[in-house]
């Protein structure tokens, strides 16, 4: 009765578990934007790798982690984590459709207007709850456990398939360094 209890409960908040769920939640919406960006990069010529594109990001984070006073190295350590994850959700979906074109997406997102936006908003959530996970994140045994509870509710909360769950196992994988 009482495993009931927490599953409805955590059903019902549809954030991840302690001290490291909101965070976890934050890198579950970032690795589903991936599918956003796979969809608009497949069949074009906009390569899956944009080092471009993520030296911009990784700078910005160093430079607003900064100002939030957040260790900036550590910072874009997560965010590579977050871009690296990002990649290896696009690497899957084009081998999927590649395999099978009828999946494809019917509508390409425009990656300028409709989807960096949402990966804007969500660097400054994360900085955010890096901030305000600064106490937790430190190379423990404790980060580790809180770090695997929320990645394992959040598997099961948010029902992700192998593929973003491998993702966020990447994304996360920096969290307690």
């Amino acid at each position: 009765m009482k495993i009931l209890a927490v599953a409805l409960t955590l059903a019902a908040s549809l954030t991840p578990v302690g001290p490291l769920g909101e965070l976890t939640g934050l890198a579950v919406e970032r690795v589903r934007v991936a599918d956003l960006v796979a969809a608009a990069k497949f069949g074009t010529t906009q390569p899956i790798d944009d080092p471009a594109r993520e030296q911009v990001v990784l700078d910005g984070v160093r430079a607003r982690s900064a100002e939030l006073g957040l260790d900036p190295e550590n910072a874009v350590r997560f965010f590579r984590a977050q871009i690296e994850a990002n990649k290896l959700v696009q690497r899957g979906l084009h081998a999927r459709w590649t395999a099978h074109p009828e999946e494809v997406p019917d509508r390409r997102p425009d990656l300028g207007t409709e989807v960096r936006p949402v990966l804007d908003r969500l660097t400054t959530d994360i900085l955010a709850e890096l901030k305000d996970t600064t106490s937790v994140r430190h190379p423990s045994l404790r980060c580790e456990i809180h770090a695997t509870l929320a990645e394992r509710s959040a598997v099961v909360l948010h029902r992700l398939d192998r593929l973003h769950e491998d993702a966020l196992a990447e994304a996360m994988s920096t969290v307690c360094s």
